[in-house]
C-alpha cells in the first residue's frame, strides 16, 4: 500500500476520505500504481493457474476473458479518486466475465478491494449495494441462464457455492466495516487529544496574562505613586524625592524579576521556577509597599500552612484589592483580616472609600482574574460597594488542594 503524500503547511487532513494512504490531500490523490501492478498480475497469473485446473468445466480463457481480467484490476488504479465508480466497475467487469462462463479465479479480489475502500472511505451503501448487486447476478447466471450462456452443457451450481459466496461477501463487508469503525474512533481520539491540548495551552496562556497582570499592575502602580511623590518633592525636600526614586528602582527591579519568572516558565513548560512562588509569607512586604503609597494597611489573623498554588493566590488577591485601593479610592487606609478553619481561607480586605473614579475596585481585568485564580482552586470572590461606603473584597480560598491538583 502506498503512502500518501506529506500534507503542505496549514493543511488539514479530512477523515472522511479515510486513512492516509487513501485519502485527498487537497485536491491531489497518490496514484497507487504499484498495488494495482500488483494486484493485477496476481489476477491475471491465478486466473490462467485456475483455467488450467477448469478445463472441463469453464471455458477456456482467450483474448477477451484476458481483456476483462485487466479492466477489474486496472480500475483499482482510480479506487482512491472514485470509490464508488470504481466497486461499481469492478462488480461489472467480473459479472461479465463470470457470465462468460470463464474460470473462477482470483478475479473476485478486485472487488473485494475496491468494496473495502469505499467502505472506509463512507461509500457503504455503494459498497454493499455492488456486492450484493455481484452476488445476485452470480445467482441468477448460475441457477437460470446458465442454459443460454457459455460454456455448452453446463448445469446448475449447487446452492450450497451460493452459501459460501454469500458468507465471503458478508465477511469481506464486515472486516470494512470494523476498520471504517477503528479509524473513526482513532480520528476522534486524535480530535480529543488535539482539543485537550488547544485547552491546555488555552489555560496556560490565561495563567500567564493573569500572572503578568497582577504583577505589573501592583508594581506600576506603586511606581507612578511614588514617582508623583518624587515630583512633587524634588525641589522642596529633595531627600523625601530621593527615598521615593530607591522605592521605584527597588519595585521595577522587583517587577522585571517576576515577570522574567513568568516568561522562563512560558518558554520552558514544565520547567521548575529559578525562585519560589510569592506567597502570603511576604504579606509584610505588601503593606510596606503599600505604606511607601500612601496606603496604611492593618492586617488581622494569621495565615495557615497552605498549598503552594492557594498561597500564591491569596497573595494575588490581596495585592490586586490593595492596588485598587491605591489606585481606584481616595482612602488612605485599608484593612485585610484574615480567618480560616480545617478546610477555607477566608480574606476580607475593606477601604473606606469614597471612589475616586468610575472604576471603583478596579477596571474589571483585575477582579475577573481574582475569580478565575478562585475558581480554579474551588474557591469564590465577591467583590462590590459596601453598604456605608468603600469597597469590600471577599475571598474564599480553599485550605487543602483539590484531588485532581495532588
Amino acid at each position: 500500500m502506498e503512502e500518501q503524500r506529506a500534507p503542505a503547511a496549514g493543511s488539514s487532513r479530512r477523515w472522511r476520505t479515510g486513512p492516509a494512504w487513501w485519502s485527498r490531500e487537497g485536491d491531489r490523490v497518490r496514484w497507487p500504481w504499484r498495488s494495482t501492478v500488483l494486484v493485477t498480475a496476481f489476477v491475471l497469473i491465478g486466473s490462467h493457474f485456475a483455467a488450467e485446473s477448469q478445463v472441463d468445466e469453464r471455458a477456456p480463457l482467450d483474448a477477451f476473458a484476458r481483456l476483462l481480467l485487466l479492466a477489474a484490476g486496472a480500475q483499482l488504479l482510480w479506487r482512491h479518486r472514485y470509490p464508488v465508480a470504481v466497486a461499481f466497475g469492478t462488480a461489472a467487469a467480473v459479472m461479465v466475465y463470470l457470465g462468460a462462463g470463464y474460470p473462477y479465479g482470483p478475479v473476485f479480489l478486485t472487488v473485494a478491494l475496491s468494496c473495502f475502500g469505499a467502505i472506509v472511505a463512507g461509500h457503504r451503501r455503494a459498497a454493499w449495494a455492488a456486492m450484493g448487486t455481484l452476488w445476485a447476478g452470480h445467482v441468477l447466471v448460475a441457477h437460470w441462464l446458465y442454459r443460454w450462456l457459455p460454456p455448452s452443457g453446463d448445469s446448475a451450481a449447487p446452492w450450497g457455492q451460493e452459501i459460501v459466496v454469500a458468507a465471503w461477501v458478508v465477511a469481506i463487508g464486515a472486516l470494512s466495516e470494523l476498520v471504517r469503525t477503528r479509524r473513526e474512533q482513532w480520528a476522534r481520539e486524535r480530535e480529543e487529544r488535539a482539543r485537550a491540548a488547544r485547552r491546555r495551552a488555552d489555560e496556560e496562556r490565561l495563567r500567564i496574562a493573569r500572572e503578568l497582570h497582577d504583577v505589573l499592575a501592583h508594581s506600576i502602580s506603586v511606581i507612578n505613586v511614588q514617582a508623583g511623590v518624587g515630583l512633587a518633592l524634588l525641589d522642596t525636600d529633595p531627600e523625601q524625592a530621593r527615598t521615593a526614586l530607591t522605592t521605584i528602582r527597588a519595585k521595577s527591579k522587583e517587577a522585571l524579576g517576576e515577570v522574567r519568572q513568568v516568561l522562563d516558565t512560558l518558554r520552558a513548560p514544565g520547567a521548575a521556577p529559578r525562585a519560589p512562588a510569592p506567597g502570603l509569607g511576604r504579606l509584610p512586604e505588601l503593606v510596606a509597599q503599600a505604606a511607601s503609597a500612601g496606603l496604611a494597611v492593618d492586617v488581622e489573623g494569621e495565615t495557615p500552612r497552605l498549598p503552594p498554588a492557594t498561597d500564591l493566590a491569596a497573595f494575588r488577591v490581596v495585592q490586586e484589592a490593595l492596588t485598587n485601593v491605591v489606585r481606584h479610592s481616595g482612602s488612605r487606609h485599608a484593612r485585610v483580616r484574615l480567618d480560616h478553619d480545617r478546610r477555607t481561607l477566608r480574606i476580607r480586605i475593606d477601604d473606606d472609600g469614597p471612589a475616586t473614579g468610575a472604576d471603583a475596585g478596579g477596571s474589571g481585568n483585575g477582579l475577573a482574574g481574582m475569580r478565575e485564580r478562585a475558581a480554579a482552586l474551588g474557591g469564590t470572590i465577591e467583590a462590590g460597594p459596601r453598604p456605608d461606603g468603600g469597597f469590600r473584597v471577599l475571598a474564599a480560598l480553599p485550605v487543602t488542594p483539590k484531588e485532581d491538583d495532588r
